[in-house]
């Protein structure tokens, strides 16, 4: 049976959100997110490589071998990865040598590679799509709230050096949030990126008991079985 959109939407942005549940791709999710921009240009780029990988899978899926499927994966993957990095090479080149390793990294994401073999591999070229996408906004989500809280509790600002991934018209997006701010090293530091990502992970634990209380409320009790008793004897 197949999987409905709505459940791929819930999946993808909540209820198996590859960053908060699975626990998948967190060597780029911690290692670039200590600026909005760095976070957000690899959440775009990832979820590009999530949409068109699973869309290449889910059409030849029916004639790879299955001795060779994983391997066929990883190439369709390495392929596109290629041509995103190209594309940044181009267009955002100082946003690509910032973000370094982790674009050519994307070739052996575990989001990406886990959906193509799990889902993309045994579902039509539509739902595999979709679920890129989802799977993609999710896995962007996190990276950047994570990105836009350590900037601002370690700059005291938001949206700085945005001109990296939109161009010049983007340079003066930056927002001052704290004034004669000291800044916070923590926070844009390595240790940092565990802290909020700990710390988000328990948020969306709290809200998903909070959700389950509040269903399990409104269920209508259940009425107490009436006991069956037994009469012997004649009566007359």
């Amino acid at each position: 049976m197949s999987v409905s959109y709505r459940e791929i939407t819930i999946n993808g942005l909540w209820k198996n959100n590859p960053g908060l549940v699975q626990l998948l791709g967190l060597c780029p999710l911690l290692g670039t997110s200590n600026s909005t921009v760095n976070a957000l240009g690899l959440a775009l780029a990832s979820a590009l490589v999530l949409i068109c990988s699973n869309t290449a899978v889910s059409l030849v899926r029916g004639v790879v071998n299955t001795a060779v499927r994983l391997p066929a994966f990883v190439m369709i993957i390495a392929a596109l990865t290629t041509c995103i990095e190209l594309l940044m090479q181009a267009y955002t080149y100082e946003l690509y040598q910032i973000l370094g390793i982790f674009i050519p990294l994307i070739t052996t994401n575990c989001v990406i590679l886990g959906r193509a073999d799990a889902f993309a591999a045994k579902n039509d070229p539509a739902r595999a799509a979709y679920d890129g996408l989802m799977m993609g906004l999710g896995f962007g989500a996190v990276l950047v709230v994570i990105g836009a809280l350590r900037e601002l509790f370690g700059t005291g600002a938001l949206f700085a050096n945005m001109q990296l991934l939109f161009g010049p018209s983007a340079a003066n997006w930056q927002v001052t949030v704290f004034s004669d701010y000291k800044g916070f090293l923590l926070a844009i530091l390595p240790p940092g990126a565990f802290i909020v990502l700990g710390l988000l992970i328990a948020l969306k634990n709290r809200i998903d008991e909070s959700l389950a209380e509040r269903a399990k409320a409104r269920e209508p009790a259940v009425a107490a079985q009436s006991r069956r008793v037994r009469v012997t004897g004649v009566v007359e």
